[in-house]
């Protein structure tokens, strides 16, 4: 059982998923990667291939505090085509556990109606796919207990602000700082 889980399916934009497996991992933060595809076997979109902790019918999501999808392509498009995903990211928002999602993979909240009146980012040129949310073109954005992110490019600050969220500010700036990044 893991405090954290992320999604993977083939295609997904391995900066972003990877990234935050590892800041997670660093700050002590319990996360299993998880398959969507029937395999642990996954291949990212830009042909790295890893194995995968967990498979989705096989993961225990009763302890774990936050829940996580990288964007890339085709791998957003499999997470949203995924049903018991969706299923169980909409019964842990309302739950008030974590998501969060990066790059493309926030349209998948927007399809599943988890948006609604807040405030959220994604790739440039999706934001119409983030149905009713306040957008902006801010790195990450939290509201409440929906944490978004825009791409590759912002996959550290992203990664930290899920460890402030989990932990703290300090642990999150400690790490930040260990890692060179701040």
């Amino acid at each position: 059982m893991a405090e954290a889980y992320v999604f993977l399916a083939d295609g997904f934009e391995e900066v972003e998923g990877l990234t935050v497996v590892d800041l997670l991992r660093r700050a002590g933060i319990e996360t299993q990667m998880v398959s969507v595809t029937g395999s642990l076997e996954i291949t990212g979109s830009h042909g790295i291939a890893l194995k995968a902790d967990v498979l989705f019918d096989e993961m225990d999501a009763g302890a774990a505090q936050l829940f996580v999808l990288p964007g890339g392509m085709p791998g957003t498009n499999t997470l949203a085509a995924h049903e018991g995903l969706g299923t169980l990211l909409k019964e842990q928002a309302a739950a008030g556990k974590k998501i969060a999602a990066i790059c493309a993979a926030p349209t998948v909240f927007g399809g599943l109606g988890l948006l609604a009146g807040r405030k959220a980012v994604c790739y440039p040129g999706l934001e119409e796919k983030l149905t009713g949310a306040v957008t902006s073109e801010n790195p990450v954005e939290v509201d409440g207990n929906v944490t978004t992110s825009r791409g590759m490019g912002t996959a550290i600050p992203f990664g930290l602000c899920l460890v402030a969220q989990m932990r703290d500010q300090k642990t999150a700036d400690a790490l930040g700082k260990s890692i060179v990044f701040k």
